[in-house]
């Protein structure tokens, strides 16, 4: 992977950032995104972001080696405090978990004007940004599912809007995502199959545990996702 070929996730990730727009990329690494968006004229401009002084260097001597310093900023810090309100149109959060995404939007509220799109990559637990977007006015307008060297990621895209639009189920669509229980693609019914093989194992365990109260309230809540599984693999 370089800034002139991205890995197939991260070029899924471009593919949402808003034409001609100024972009910040959270978590940037080596700046790799911003640097393609750039040099591919998704981007006028960027932000690097990364609050980790090796990836931090990283990213501004990547920056420096392509020759896009006067393009592309690379800052340190965390979250969305490397930017200022209103200063982008389009910000790209990908390769962390969802719920430290969530959290990171949640810290940086005051920096959302509202005006922005989000491109969002967890690699685990979509289900935290979900319930963010929803929870803060935000609606979801797209979600893509896809493989990549053994390991399925899912992408969230959002604008302000009304953020219960997409949903006609809540409980099942936040878990599943709106669009792509729709689409159920390959990479959709492998994520699903696996998990719900995971999850029956699990269940299997509790029901030998002892039945404290807190035991039966795991089997209970595991018995509905599993139940919600079977129906959206089924149908």
């Amino acid at each position: 992977m370089n800034t002139d070929k991205l890995s197939k996730r991260l070029e899924s990730v471009a593919n949402y950032i808003i034409e001609d727009s100024a972009i910040a990329d959270i978590g940037s690494d080596h700046a790799y995104l911003p640097c393609y968006a750039v040099k591919k004229g998704l981007a006028k401009r960027a932000v690097a972001g990364e609050v980790v002084e090796g990836p931090f260097q990283s990213a501004k001597k990547q920056v420096q080696n392509e020759g896009l310093g006067d393009r592309i900023a690379v800052r340190k810090g965390s979250g969305l405090e490397v930017i200022e309100a209103g200063e982008v149109d389009c910000i790209t959060i990908a390769g962390m978990g969802g719920p430290l995404i969530a959290s990171i939007l949640e810290d940086g509220k005051d920096k959302l004007t509202g005006k922005e799109r989000l491109v969002l990559q967890p690699n685990i637990s979509a289900i935290a940004i979900r319930e963010w977007l929803l929870k803060n006015g935000w609606k979801l307008i797209a979600e893509e599912i896809l493989e990549e060297d053994g390991k399925i990621y899912e992408i969230l895209v959002a604008e302000k809007g009304d953020p219960e639009a997409p949903y006609h189920h809540l409980e099942k669509e936040l878990l599943f995502g709106p669009f792509l229980m729709n689409e159920k693609s390959p990479a959709f019914m492998k994520k699903w199959e696996g998990e719900l093989a995971n999850w029956r194992k699990i269940l299997v365990n509790l029901e030998k545990a002892s039945g404290s109260e807190e035991n039966e309230e795991k089997k209970q809540a595991l018995q509905k996702k599993i139940h919600y599984t079977e129906e959206v693999i089924q149908q």
